[in-house]
């Protein structure tokens, strides 16, 4: 059976209300905007549109139904001491890194995906069918190959751009890096928490953003829910299973509007959950794609506090979560809740694909309930 899969996008405006923002009102803002003081510090305006700029990185380093799992190959368990002990030593000498990643299973050895450096051509193949267990969450998806936690993510080369020199990049860059961990990684975050260390990196002089943030995690709604930011699971009803959040994906770089460091980052993440009471050993995966485009700005120019970026706009794409329940909370959709989860609105979309963007395919607005063909 297949499973619900949510979008939506919202881009960054100038009002007080955190949410979008019409074409005309939009329109209306940026006329008004121009119209200011020349010179004259500006509150953070509406940055919308997609992100562009090549990515310069650095070398090396949403469901559907899920098939039975077909026999899978063991390894031999027994050696020699003395072999082992040699093929650890060359396990050290030619994989230093631990590229190599031991099955859960014990079966064959996978090797991890090097980061991702450009924007895929397609969707990645099929693996191995299996069904995901508490041991083994990420079988028979993309995810088993993929990096944990901000490995996941490539972070490019600094250079000087805009108003910052390199060293300022580089810093700026690790601090974006920094609010996506607090915003989709953070283990007490996951678990319900409220997102302190995220917000105390956005503009606290960006008033819409701020009254938004504060609206969805006091009353969530359809219009202001947190999800569109943060990765939360309500522990009564969700718990992630292990420690472990997969994730690929890469953060770009250009000059933005009045020489500032213009950051976007797309990075889809994988989260496995079992029921918040543990009666059953059911575990379904979240995957969460996120596009979100920060902004660091010169504080000649703007208003805004040392050390804190500006929201520009944020899409997401969310599957395997009931996309018309609104609480603040991903809602897994466990096989004994598909029945209830309201109809599709027909779109279909594999929520490990990479090669297009969130940008053209959602646009700003909730697009509804769709179909993953995988989870």
């Amino acid at each position: 059976m297949s499973v619900r899969q949510g979008r939506f996008g919202v881009r960054v405006g100038g009002g007080t209300d955190g949410s979008s923002v019409p074409d005309d009102e939009w329109d209306r803002f940026l006329k008004e905007s121009v119209a200011g003081v020349r010179g004259a510090p500006e509150e953070p305006s509406a940055r919308a549109r997609e992100a562009a700029g090549r990515l310069r990185d650095r070398p090396g380093d949403t469901g559907g139904r899920t098939p039975t799992p077909p026999p899978r190959r063991r390894g031999k368990g027994r050696y020699a001491v003395g072999l082992a002990a040699a093929l650890a030593l060359m396990v050290v000498a030619f994989d230093p890194w631990g590229f190599v990643r031991p099955s859960g299973d014990g079966g064959r050895a996978e090797r991890p995906l090097a980061q991702e450096s450009e924007r895929p051509t397609g969707a990645p193949p099929a693996g191995p069918d299996g069904r995901p267990t508490r041991a083994e969450p990420f079988r028979g998806s993309p995810a088993e190959r993929w990096a944990d936690g901000t490995a996941g993510i490539t972070v490019p080369a600094a250079r000087a751009t805009g108003w910052m020199d390199e060293a300022q990049v580089e810093k700026a860059l690790r601090r974006s890096l920094d609010f996506l961990a607090a915003s989709n990684l953070d283990p007490g975050v996951l678990r319900g928490g409220h997102p302190a260390k995220a917000i105390a990196l956005v503009n606290p002089h960006q008033r819409d953003v701020q009254e938004f943030l504060a609206t969805s995690l006091r009353t969530p709604g359809k219009e202001k829910d947190p999800l569109r930011l943060f990765s939360r699971l309500d522990p009564a009803s969700a718990q992630l299973v292990g420690d472990v959040v997969r994730t690929r994906g890469r953060i770009t770089y250009e000059e933005g509007e009045r020489g500032a460091l213009r950051v976007a980052a797309d990075v889809t993440y994988v989260y496995p959950v079992a029921r918040g009471s543990g009666a059953d050993d059911e575990v379904v995966r979240i995957i969460v794609r996120r596009e979100t485009v920060l902004s660091w700005d010169d504080p000649a120019k703007v208003v805004t506090e040392p050390g804190t970026l500006s929201l520009v706009s944020y899409l997401t794409d969310m599957t395997n979560t009931a996309c018309d329940r609104h609480t603040g909370y991903f809602v897994p959709v466990f096989a004994s809740d598909r029945p209830t989860t309201g109809p599709a609105n027909g779109v279909t979309v594999d929520p490990y694909d990479r090669s297009g963007s969130l940008a053209e395919t959602t646009g700003a607005g909730d697009r509804g309930c769709g179909t993953a063909t995988r989870s």
